[in-house]
């Protein structure tokens, strides 16, 4: 095994882990009865807030799966033809 299969197997893993991580703290879209009656008390801010970390999650898990997924994609050519 070569230094740089050991390369991309581990920036292959470590990036599984930030999706798994990163997905996780992602909050489900249905609140369930709780969320609809304790979204009432919610402010103006509170709602924000929420949504620009729920966005930065959202772009976050985009990035690392194109990463993982272009990461792959180059591993399996260069494995193939080295």
């Amino acid at each position: 095994m070569t230094w740089y299969q050991i390369l991309f197997g581990v920036t292959l893993i470590l990036s599984s882990i930030g999706i798994i991580v990163v997905v996780i703290l992602q909050q489900g879209r249905q609140a369930g009865l709780s969320g609809a009656i304790a979204g009432g008390a919610e402010t103006f801010f509170g709602k924000n807030k929420g949504r620009s970390i729920e966005a930065r999650l959202a772009k976050v898990t985009k990035i690392i799966a194109t990463a993982f997924f272009l990461i792959a994609f180059v591993a399996s050519l260069l494995f193939m033809f080295i």
